[in-house]
């Protein structure tokens, strides 16, 4: 592994083109990565930030950029520019992390539909209000088992295998009341438009 550089050399590997402060990386000297930190850290945390939303994980995502690319050292020229390269990783590091945060996110997507249902305009609000009460006089037309086992699907999100399991059927019977009654409530819907 060669020295490191002189400030003297520092300063004028910073004059130089990506390809030759790439060449001084790929023969071991480090300080060519500062070369390059300094050149595109910045643009890669403007990215990162842009994605994340949130500075301390731009800042983390930086780090992980640069230090993989130093570590995995898969850069191509032939593929494209640096720039583009750590753009393109940055880019894939941070859309990984949002789908690492999944779970936190369609939480946020969920609240914000609540949030966006609050607002809905008074008309919509009278329109689903009307449809509820259609919907609920179409369920009185239905047998007690299949409106029993609509109200536990719909109203308690059970599955057609809990619910057999809760009202102690087969599993059968609670599919052919479901699609039954189903049947008839759209029936009963379509004649009350």
């Amino acid at each position: 592994m060669a020295a490191d550089f002189s400030q003297s050399e520092l300063s004028t590997l910073r004059q130089q083109p990506d390809e030759a402060v790439l060449s001084a990386l790929r023969q071991g000297q480090t300080q060519a990565l500062e070369v390059l930190y300094d050149r595109y850290a910045s643009q890669v945390y403007g990215l990162a930030y842009r994605i994340l939303g949130n500075s301390e994980e731009a800042e983390d995502l930086t780090q992980d950029v640069f230090l993989t690319f130093w570590q995995k050292d898969t850069y191509q020229s032939s593929r494209g520019t640096l720039k583009t390269f750590l753009t393109t990783l940055t880019r894939s590091r941070a859309i990984d992390r949002l789908r690492a945060q999944g779970t936190r996110y369609r939480f946020l997507q969920r609240w914000q539909r609540i949030s966006d249902q609050a607002t809905i305009p008074l008309i919509e609000t009278l329109a689903m209000s009307e449809q509820s009460d259609q919907v609920r006089s179409a369920l009185a037309f239905l047998s007690e088992s299949e409106r029993q086992i609509l109200e536990i699907a719909y109203y308690e999100g059970l599955s057609q295998s809990e619910i057999a399991a809760r009202l102690n059927l087969p599993l059968g019977t609670v599919k052919t009341r479901s699609r039954q009654g189903l049947i008839k409530l759209r029936q009963r819907l379509q004649l009350s438009r």
